[in-house]
């Protein structure tokens, strides 16, 4: 009997894929800062995501996948909600006061809490040794950034403790993903959660007072032109080069965007944003960094399976 085996994928498709999950998710938490300057954060997210949501949902319609049933709607608002709203709504609200870099080096921290969920889930996989080392050492990371030193944490205490709770429910959605009725349509999860994600934003940004902050007049072109970038470059765009390398290439090789988008962030920051770092933040991006890394490599051994894209996806800035 003969073999059928997948033609391997063109190279330069596989460079700008991996280039675009890797540059463009890293350069979103930048974007973020941009688009709060003149746009309220939990308005401006949910903005991106429902502008987001559409373009999927009418991509996937015009595909030939059908809309989402009530119970995949109830999962995707759940799961959206975790995503998006607790996930990403947090980041914007954070990065007021924080900068884009340090914000991205602590959402590193989802891929330890990831690890660690997997463990203690009914049924779930006991990690091997460098994935308990990846999981101190992102703790450890974040603990040099939020913990004092000196009188004065690197990140204030209570942003650091919302972006735990950030990573923490990405984490969970992540894990909770597994389980979930969902429309077997990649596009029409996504677009599907995002919808109900960014609608949920909205609804938070009228009734916080976020919305009565908003001035059409006041908003500038930058902040336009990167919520536009954030929507079709760093949502739509992006996600779709994920989901196809996904099928193309290894579990091990995608993941590497947990722990290079941090370090494209930290430097994007530096150099467009005039954020700074100070050696103490560098001690901790080295250890969160070399945490991920570690978590990463020993989830990517040969033989595992691979996960669904809205399981093993890095968060989105």
């Amino acid at each position: 009997m003969t073999s059928v085996t997948t033609p391997p994928a063109p190279r330069l498709r596989l460079v700008l894929a991996f280039a675009a999950v890797w540059v463009i998710w890293g350069s979103t938490y930048l974007a973020i800062a941009i688009s709060i300057e003149s746009i309220p954060p939990f308005l401006m997210t949910g903005l991106r995501f429902v502008a987001a949501g559409w373009i999927l949902y009418a991509w996937a319609r015009f595909r030939g996948s059908p809309p989402p049933t009530a119970v995949e709607w109830r999962w995707a608002a759940l799961l959206g909600g975790l995503f998006f709203l607790v996930g990403n709504g947090t980041v914007a609200f954070v990065e007021q006061r924080v900068s884009s870099g340090l914000t991205a080096l602590m959402i590193a921290l989802v891929t330890a809490w990831t690890a660690l969920l997997e463990w203690l889930r009914p049924g779930g996989r006991t990690p091997t040794a460098g994935a308990v080392l990846g999981i101190v050492l992102g703790f450890i990371g974040t603990a040099l950034l939020v913990l004092p030193s000196g009188g004065v944490p690197a990140v204030p205490v209570l942003e650091g403790v919302l972006l735990i709770g950030s990573t923490f429910a990405w984490a969970l959605a992540s894990v909770a993903t597994r389980s979930a009725r969902l429309p077997g349509n990649t596009a029409m999860v996504a677009a599907a959660e995002m919808l109900a994600g960014g609608g949920a934003l909205i609804l938070l940004s009228i009734f916080s007072g976020d919305a009565a902050r908003f001035h059409p007049a006041a908003v500038t072109t930058a902040s336009v032109l990167a919520l536009l970038y954030q929507v079709v470059l760093g949502s739509v765009l992006t996600f779709t080069c994920y989901s196809w390398l996904l099928r193309v290439s290894t579990p091990s090789k995608v993941s590497t965007a947990g722990y290079v988008n941090p370090m494209v962030a930290v430097f994007l920051g530096w150099a467009f944003h005039g954020e700074t770092l100070t050696p103490r933040s560098l001690a901790a991006s080295a250890v969160i960094i070399a945490g991920v890394a570690a978590i990463v490599t020993s989830r990517g051994r040969p033989g595992g399976k691979v996960p669904a894209p809205a399981t093993t996806a890095p968060q989105e800035g």
